[in-house]
């Protein structure tokens, strides 16, 4: 039975573990290589952390045998992937065809929420999102994040729907 908890745990562990190295590319890329992000690249970057953080809470749950909080866990990790399906969406195909994303929710989220003064580092806006369409291996960063929120929301669904089928 605990190896079976342990079992279904990994999926959402591995949701997480994505989510954050996400997070750490962008990270990478901005400090090491001057990728400046953009108001809707840093509102992605905090759905990629509370998604990871939702996965982590779901597998834990899981594996300590809560399975109704672990399923609430997962639902919200769900919707939070849809936001970032959004998010990542609306920047390919509205923003980043902007001269300017001030004044998009993304930027004034981000700044009435006190991320950016707070946590330049991780959440600081420094370019337009015209300004950061920028390949990553000959794909802008825009439709990797797109990509990877639709892996992992449907990771998330099949975690769910195969511990329903349990």
């Amino acid at each position: 039975m605990a190896a079976s908890l342990r079992q279904s745990a990994v999926p959402y562990y591995l949701i997480a573990l994505l989510s954050f190295l996400a997070v750490g590319v962008a990270l990478i890329s901005q400090h090491f290589f001057s990728t400046p992000p953009c108001a809707w690249c840093v509102l992605q970057r905090l759905i990629f952390i509370v998604l990871g953080l939702f996965s982590l809470a779901a597998g834990v749950l899981r594996q300590l045998g809560h399975p109704r909080s672990s399923t609430v866990a997962s639902l919200l990790a769900l919707a939070t992937a849809v936001g970032g399906i959004v998010a990542a969406w609306y920047q390919v195909s509205v923003a980043q065809h902007l001269f300017s994303c001030d004044q998009t929710f993304a930027d004034r989220f981000i700044t009435q929420s006190g991320l950016e003064s707070g946590l330049p580092w991780l959440f600081g806006i420094y370019a337009s999102c015209m300004d950061a369409r920028q390949p990553l291996l000959g794909i802008e960063y825009a439709y990797w994040s797109l990509g990877l929120f639709i892996i992992l929301g449907l990771g998330v669904l099949l975690a769910l729907v195969k511990r329903r089928n349990t």
